[in-house]
């Protein structure tokens, strides 16, 4: 199957509610008939180890698992089996069943698989069992990663064998997995993804910071000042996730939120989710001061929002976190004019305004046609930075 072809079910009634039933599951899962010809592979699967510019990775659907068609497709795979090593281990960790499943046996496996197996053929001993797993080395987002992979295998109601499915997840025990992703949107996972593969996308952007941060911090003890930041951030990417956006760093006081219009559906539907973010989260800043023991007007939040027509934005993955970020100069002109939004202000520049239609518009109960803007240079709240780096952008406020 081509990158951009999803699998197709197989034919065979088992395999078929087999595949059926791994892909609602979102499992890693290949699906081999009898004699391991490849008959499916999930879309979680072939997701994960695309190359860049593919949606799926290929898959030679129809060949052995193990022939040369099949693993010379590791070429066009960014993560996974990409290297001859790697397929080496994946064979002799299950080459035991293939071999027992292959009518001619050793000879006959040999002509069957790609010749850099040809060798390991000869190690193998037969076994049939229901169940069969291994560790598996496969190429990940930082290098190496362990896996865990089990065979299960397919019978029909007679006991003949009608093909195996291969299960695999990261060597993280589920306990682990679970801890990561709990509490985290399985929507805002999946817009991550989409950004992998760093690129340019036009977005709207969200800057909001707390005001008088240094004197709360003061006046509050270390730890009750830490659960109000907590409280703060959590409102603050809860809001951003509901109006679909992408969650950026958390500096200090400071939130960062990107709103893509590839994400989005169109530069309309972004400019308008920045807002309602926005809007969201100053309606939700009552509660978190309640909740600290402060005052409304102790937890002020300033807002700047911008569009960005050519940001370069991607998912950074280090061996300990995973986020978005984007890059241009409209980030640090967001960044400008949300330090110009002094008194707890949402300062929307004209570029962001503009970009919304008339149906957006209404539902934010905004009308572009009788706005009036200010440039930053000429607000009294301007900054320095903002004088200098960002006199010209006009803004107003939302």
């Amino acid at each position: 199957m081509e990158s951009y072809e999803a699998c197709l079910l197989p034919e065979h009634p088992l395999l078929r509610e087999a595949a059926a039933a791994f892909e609602e599951a979102r499992h890693w899962a290949w699906i081999v008939d009898g004699d391991w010809r490849i008959v499916y592979m999930t879309d979680d699967a072939r997701v994960s180890w695309a190359r860049r510019g593919g949606r799926y990775a290929p898959v030679a659907v129809g060949h052995h698992l193990f022939s040369r068609e099949s693993m010379a497709l590791r070429e066009d795979w960014l993560y996974g089996l990409t290297t001859t090593d790697l397929w080496r281990d994946f064979f002799r960790t299950f080459g035991s069943l293939v071999l027992n499943d292959t009518p001619g046996g050793r000879e006959a496996l040999g002509q069957l698989v790609d010749p850099s197996l040809v060798d390991i053929v000869e190690e193998l001993e037969p076994r049939d069992t229901a169940i069969h797993g291994g560790t598996i080395l496969a190429t990940g987002l930082t290098g190496l990663l362990t896996t865990q992979m089990v065979a299960h295998r397919l019978r029909d109601a007679d006991g003949t064998l009608v093909g195996t499915v291969m299960t695999g997840k990261p060597h993280a025990g589920m306990s682990v997995l679970i801890g990561l992703t709990y509490d985290r949107d399985l929507g805002h996972l999946e817009r991550m993804e989409r950004f992998m593969n760093a690129d340019r996308y036009p977005a709207a952007i969200l800057f909001a910071d707390l005001e008088a941060s240094s004197e709360l911090s003061r006046t509050m003890s270390t730890a009750a000042y830490f659960a109000l930041g907590r409280r703060l951030v959590r409102a603050a990417d809860q809001c951003v996730v509901e109006a679909g956006g992408l969650v950026g760093r958390h500096v200090g006081d400071g939130v960062v939120a990107f709103f893509p219009a590839l994400t989005s559906g169109s530069p309309s539907a972004a400019a308008r989710a920045c807002i309602e973010a926005a809007r969201s989260l100053r309606a939700a800043i009552s509660d978190v001061a309640r909740r600290s023991n402060l005052a409304d007007d102790d937890v002020v939040l300033r807002f700047g929002l911008h569009w960005g027509s050519t940001l370069y934005i991607g998912r950074i993955t280090t061996a300990a976190r995973a986020e978005v970020t984007a890059l241009g100069d409209q980030v640090n002109e967001a960044a400008r004019i949300e330090a110009c939004a002094t008194g707890g202000h949402t300062l929307a520049s004209k570029d962001l305004i503009e970009h919304l239609d008339a149906a957006d518009a209404s539902a934010l109960n905004l009308d572009p046609n009788r706005l009036a803007y200010t440039r930053l240079s000429e607000l009294s709240t301007a900054t320095d930075k903002a004088r200098r780096d960002a006199p010209a952008i006009a803004v107003c406020d939302v």
